[in-house]
């Protein structure tokens, strides 16, 4: 029996066919030899556990699959998902989607020239951490702010600026580890500053601070945010009110790190109360760091607000550059800021919030809705209530009711039709719980629903 590999047809061939005249107008001469060879190669294995059978019968049907697999590599490596995962705040994701004038403004600021380092009444050189400063003040009520590029970079060069070479006292509770691996004892130490842990695992006192400050050489106390864990029970800590009490009459520096970056009213986002940068700035904290991705709900940035010695000092460390925010992260966090100048604005149009304060008659509804759509695709598919979460590392045990659609697909399985949707040209990321797929509509916009229903009806017919 002749091997049907050995009827493949060159690479030659293919290209000098009809079928192939528009695809090498489309795209280089090289990339398509490149396919076409791939393509070969992708045959030569389908021919060995199917057979003949998987040979395409016509030139055309080369064609369509050496097109395929160029379009398939002109995707961008980053691109943009369709969340159905019921988590607002997803990391891996990138956790907070922007405002409509957040993305316009960072569009503007992408497109041309922009006055970043160029002061305009005087024309000369002028300074890119002078954006962002009045609008956080006022929203604050900090005297001074500095935006870096993410929040552990805030912390790093707060620490490094405060007290570099001096110890830090932090409570056992507070050592926490972040996202990636990244741990608030390591970054202390890159800071310069040294270590000192005062109290226990649980338990943390006012005391505790003041005896630990009577030995070596302190030069902050750092209050960490437990933001992505909850301890509970036979427990103690300071409040920022008393350390800033503290830490005046010790002479040391007070540094909060929030993380969080909430400045809307929680009760309004149906959360549990969740500290602030407003009210640890109030109780005498020397200085705030807060993230611009996470329930602020703008880009990717590092807030510092706070004493304007402090921050000023912050401002000039060498740190300072490595640690500096782009003109498109600055464009859209300021857009991002402008919201909150007006709370109902900012509930409406920062898509973190909207989806948060999502109501629960409404999410049903659009539960119903695509229900109904995908019926001839998943006809056993149904509607159920479900609990999403906040997620980004932020109001950990914070459960958020919700209203979802549930697939149990018949000819395949849940994983495999999760990884059919990943494999969409605009990918949708689903949870899979009890063998079913569960789509959960609260991280979905209302205007990605059309599109949602198309990519499980593709998702299905590609399985098939």
């Amino acid at each position: 029996m002749t091997d049907p590999r050995r009827n493949l047809p060159g690479v030659d061939v293919l290209l000098a066919s009809g079928a192939f005249q528009g695809i090498l107008e489309a795209y280089p001469r090289g990339r398509v030899v490149e396919a076409a060879r791939d393509t070969l190669v992708l045959a030569r294995g389908e021919i060995a556990t199917r057979g003949e059978a998987a040979v395409p019968s016509d030139e055309a049907e080369w064609a369509r699959r050496v097109e395929d697999l160029l379009s398939v590599r002109d995707l961008p490596s980053l691109r943009g998902v369709i969340n159905a995962t019921g988590v607002v705040l997803h990391t891996n994701l990138g956790r907070a989607p922007l405002s409509e004038a957040a993305r316009a403004a960072m569009a503007g600021a992408g497109w041309g020239y922009s006055n970043l380092e160029f002061d305009l009444d005087r024309g000369e050189r002028g300074s890119r951490y002078v954006h962002c400063v009045d609008l956080l003040k006022e929203l604050t009520g900090a005297q001074d702010a500095l935006v870096v590029n993410n929040n552990a970079a805030a912390v790093v060069l707060g620490l490094n600026s405060m007290a570099t070479g001096r110890e830090v006292l932090v409570s056992r509770g507070e050592l926490v580890e972040i996202g990636g691996g990244f741990r608030i004892p390591d970054m202390l130490s890159r800071s310069g500053a040294v270590l000192k842990e005062v109290g226990t695992t649980n338990r943390t006192r006012v005391e505790d601070y003041r005896g630990a400050a009577e030995t070596g050489d302190v030069g902050a106390i750092l209050k960490v945010h437990r933001s992505n864990f909850r301890i509970s029970g036979f427990t103690e800590e300071v409040q920022i009110s008393d350390l800033a009490t503290l830490a005046q009459e010790l002479g040391l520096f007070l540094f909060h790190d929030l993380g969080s970056g909430l400045l809307a009213d929680p009760e309004r986002l149906g959360l549990p109360r969740e500290p602030r940068a407003i009210e640890s700035l109030k109780a005498g904290a020397t200085a705030v760091a807060i993230s611009g991705d996470k329930l602020l709900g703008g880009p990717q940035a590092g807030i510092i607000l706070g004493d304007p010695e402090v921050v000023g000092a912050m401002r000039k460390n060498p740190l300072c550059r490595a640690f500096r925010v782009d003109k498109v992260t600055l464009a859209g966090l300021e857009a991002t800021l402008k919201h909150y100048l007006d709370p109902e604005e900012a509930l409406r149009e920062i898509p973190t919030l909207r989806m948060l304060a999502a109501p629960l008659g409404v999410l049903e509804e659009r539960a119903h809705r695509l229900s109904r759509e995908l019926h001839r695709s998943f006809p056993g598919n149904r509607v159920a209530e479900g609990i999403g979460v906040v997620g980004g590392g932020t109001c950990p045990g914070v459960d958020l009711p919700t209203w979802t659609v549930r697939i149990k697909p018949s000819g395949s399985s849940p994983r495999a039709l999760a990884m059919e949707l990943r494999s969409l040209p605009r990918p949708v990321v689903i949870r899979v719980e009890d063998e079913e797929v569960v789509i959960d509509l609260r991280t979905v916009d209302p205007d990605e629903d059309p599109a949602l229903a198309s990519a499980l009806s593709e998702a299905v017919d590609a399985g098939d």
